[in-house]
């Protein structure tokens, strides 16, 4: 059996896409909102109130990527109980994921409690019932997500050893640690964020060119070289 061809694809951020993501957002908040009126347990979902750089701080990190990334890194994970509770990130006072019953199984329990309500049949789940099952919902969707995201790495890792010899532009997006230049790195061209230790002073924000220079997704490690700017324009065709 050949082996089978790899491929990243960066999906636009569309018009299209952020009008379905918004409506998608709408019908949680209804949701939310009709379940709290009317008392019933669902699965509410919220985020605590983050700790963000100041203004002052974010003003001196350059616009786009990097401060998106700065802004990222400190918001907290999101919480989902019966109790209603304000989602920081989203600006929403009350919210439930109500839009994908067919892939969340905690979107399912929305589904199965409003229908209930609006037949006018008893509810499926009390609320302790609901909490209860929430912990080992919680905890299952946690362990997937970390599956779903290791499964990713390797397949990323995975095709920048396949193209080796490929040159790929790449922004300097934060540090991890400074004292020993070791930072991440996006590549631009696939929207992946790596690490990367440099040998020589930079700032965030810079644009370098890097290839790569050593990939075992196996060991989950990766290493690039940093080039000169005359390959950019390689890079850029």
């Amino acid at each position: 059996m050949g082996t089978r061809k790899l491929i990243i694809e960066l999906l636009d951020d569309s018009r299209a896409r952020q009008l379905v993501a918004e409506m998608m957002i709408l019908a949680g908040e209804v949701a939310g909102r009709y379940s709290q009126d009317h008392n019933l347990p669902v699965p509410y979902r919220g985020q605590p109130q983050p700790e963000l750089p100041s203004q002052e701080e974010l003003i001196l990190l350059p616009a786009g990527p990097v401060r998106f990334c700065a802004v990222r890194r400190c918001m907290p994970r999101s919480e989902v109980g019966i109790t209603p509770a304000r989602h920081a990130g989203l600006g929403l006072n009350i919210y439930t994921q109500a839009t994908s019953p067919i892939r969340r199984y905690t979107d399912l329990l929305t589904h199965f409690q409003l229908k209930a309500h609006l037949r006018g049949e008893p509810l499926p789940f009390s609320g302790e019932q609901l909490q209860q099952i929430l912990y080992s919902v919680i905890a299952s969707a946690y362990e997937a997500t970390l599956v779903e995201r290791q499964t990713n790495r390797y397949w990323a890792l995975e095709y920048l050893r396949r193209h080796s010899d490929q040159v790929w532009r790449a922004l300097v997006l934060r540090w991890l640690r400074e004292d020993e230049g070791l930072a991440l790195i996006l590549l631009e061209d696939l929207g992946l964020e790596l690490p990367h230790r440099f040998e020589r002073s930079v700032e965030l924000g810079d644009r370098i060119v890097v290839q790569v220079s050593y990939a075992d997704p196996r060991r989950d490690e990766i290493r690039f070289r940093e080039l000169s700017d005359q390959p950019a324009q390689a890079a850029a065709s």
